[in-house]
Formats: C-alpha cells, structure tokens, sequence
C-alpha cells in the first residue's frame, strides 16, 4: 500500500484523523503529490455568463474565432474551492496553468459576414474569402466535480491549499476521474517509449551503416594505393550542400554524386538532393 492510500484509508477508518491533523504533523505541513476530488465552491462571488444569468462558474473564457485566426479571447477567474463528501474545503490556488481543466461550452454561435464590392474586390486580389466569426463561451460551473493532482498545504491560518507542485511536476485540474487521468499518463509513456525506441533503432542503423561505409572507402584505398585528400581534389567535385568536402558518395539507384558522407548522415530525409528521388544505399565513390 503507498503512502497515499494509507493516508486515504486512515482518514476513512478514524475520522479523528483529518486531512488537517495530517498535515500538522508532516514536515513542513505539506505534501507535495496529492489526488483530491471534491466539488467546485465559490470562495467569492462568482462569475455569470454573458448570455445566460443562470449559468455561473469560477473561470470564464470568451473567444471570438476566424479560420486560421483569433481575433479576440478573454479569460476570467475568480478563487474557488474544492469541497469533498465530508465537507472539507480546500482552496485551488493558480488553476489556469494546471492541465486539463476543460470548461463547459455555454455559448457557441457563428455571425456570416456580409461582404460589400470594395471587400470582394479586395478577396479577389488576396485569395481570401472570410466566411465569419464564431463567438464561444465556456465556464467553470459551479458545482462541478473536479479532480486535482499537485501539492497540499497548510497554511499558517488553517486553510488546505492545492498548488502547482515545488519541484516542478505537472499540475492537474480535470472534470475526470483519476483513474482517467493514470490511463491516459499510461498512454503518452508507452508513446514516448515506441518513439525513444525508435530513435535509438535508428541511431543504431546509422552507426552501422557509416562503419560500413568507412570499410568500403579504406578496401579501394587500400586496393588503388590512392587515398583521395587535399592534394589530388583538383579534378573532384565539391558537396552541392557543404560545399567544403569532397563528393565521395554515390546515392543509389539515381546514381548521383552530389555530397559527402558527413551531409548525407546530415540529410533530415533519405532524398536525393539533386533529383528528390529516395536513396536506397549509398557507396563511397573510387578515385583513380
């Protein structure tokens, strides 16, 4: 059992033992990762939307949208609590940068715009034809069950405070549950451990294909008795990317002789640079 699910079943068994007489006697009257659910509270007097009195939150955000622009946003918040089943109130502190905390869509509707003949005039010359605006409100409601993950404080007046973490890990504020929230860590992990491994497959191919090519140039070196160098690059052409090294490669199948290996490996995509054509293999080029 970890220390979370201790102190989660200890504060159910013996309700004696408060989250607060916790914190009073853990050092520094803080934990730096806890998993609170409760239900929003205004600490204050709460927002209202523009459009409908009745709907009323702690976080109002206000977006006035284009394709491919935004012309406007707006976003308003005010202090709230999280409020549990046994009544303790925990203030939120600094939510706004905390991840995942969606607000209810209250308001969404899209104004065509009228075009006069100096604006289609204009839309002729430009290319573009703007279709309209559409206009989106979304509020943290009040009574919303909202999950917080980060750090929980005592304050020296007796108040529970949930933070943003001091050693810098993510901080959530999510409708979900955490259970939500662990399967989708899980997934971004097993994503970021293809692609690591990925990468490191393909270092590795690279690693084995320079030590390959290495192999081949010192063979026709060592068959010719002519390593190409600085004195007998009169009559070789220059990398077409570099433009300081030798072309030594042959790029296969267009068979163009255009780079030096050191750009090759450098190449963001395995193209030809001259034709586009994709390289299957490169092999050094034999000077005689």
């Amino acid at each position: 059992m970890d220390r979370f699910s201790l102190i989660y079943s200890v504060c159910s068994m013996f309700p004696e033992f408060s989250m607060v007489n916790i914190l009073k006697v853990t050092p520094g009257a803080c934990l730096q990762h806890v998993i609170i659910e409760g239900a929003v509270k205004p600490a204050r007097r709460p927002l209202i939307s523009w459009y409908n009195k009745d709907n009323v939150g702690m976080l109002h955000k206000f977006m006035v949208k284009e394709p491919r622009l935004l012309w406007n946003g707006l976003l308003q918040a005010v202090p709230f609590l999280l409020e549990g089943l046994d009544n303790t109130e925990i203030r939120v502190l600094s939510p706004l940068p905390a991840a995942g905390l969606d607000k209810e869509v209250t308001y969404e509707k899209f104004h065509q715009v009228s075009h006069s003949l100096g604006d289609l005039v204009g839309q002729y010359f430009t290319g573009e034809k703007p279709k309209g605006q559409l206009e989106i409100e979304g509020i943290l409601k009040v009574g919303t069950n909202i999950t917080g993950v980060g750090e929980l404080k005592l304050d020296t007046d007796g108040t529970l405070s949930l933070r943003p973490p001091s050693n810098g890990s993510q901080y959530f504020l999510t409708p979900v549950d955490f259970d939500v929230i662990i399967s989708a860590l899980a997934g971004a992990a097993i994503n970021f451990w293809a692609r690591l491994r990925y990468y490191r497959h393909l270092e590795a191919h690279r690693e084995q294909e320079r030590k390959e090519f290495n192999r081949l140039l010192a063979e026709a070196a060592r068959q010719q008795n002519n390593v190409p160098g600085q004195d007998n690059l009169q009559g070789v052409a220059m990398c077409v990317i570099c433009l300081n090294q030798p072309c030594i490669c042959v790029l296969l199948d267009c068979g163009h002789v255009c780079c030096c290996h050191t750009c090759y490996q450098a190449l963001p995509q395995q193209y030809c640079p001259i034709c586009r054509q994709r390289i299957v293999r490169v092999l050094p080029l034999y000077q005689v």
